[in-house]
């Protein structure tokens, strides 16, 4: 392959992936929620993917993030962890994913994305 080549399908690599914009935004930084109700974590999306693969993470204080559940296709599918409180609502329409957390707990404190 010639110089000149490989550094035409470099640009053109770099020109596409940065063609693809893709963001994620969570309209609130702090959330306070009570004991025993319900707290629902906006969340929207911007992306050309017709079907992107969506998730949500929970990182603890001083924790490493612990991945919580996968969205894709209108399927949510959770990890065992959070099966039983934590829900997540994916609306195409407005490139929403909502995490519900039902029946809060002080343990549930931590960082959502």
């Amino acid at each position: 392959m010639a110089h000149w080549e490989r550094h035409f399908i470099f640009f053109i690599m770099h020109f596409w992936v940065c063609d693809s914009l893709e963001s994620v935004d969570q309209n609130t930084t702090v959330q306070t929620a009570f004991v025993g109700r319900s707290v629902t974590i906006n969340c929207t999306y911007e992306t050309s993917d017709p079907s992107p693969n969506l998730f949500w993470y929970q990182q603890k204080m001083n924790g490493i993030p612990k991945y919580m559940m996968m969205i894709f296709a209108s399927n949510v599918q959770n990890d065992k962890d959070f099966e039983e409180r934590f829900t997540a609502n994916y609306i195409k329409t407005s490139k929403s994913v909502p995490l519900t957390i039902q029946d809060v707990c002080v343990s549930d404190s931590a960082v959502y994305y």
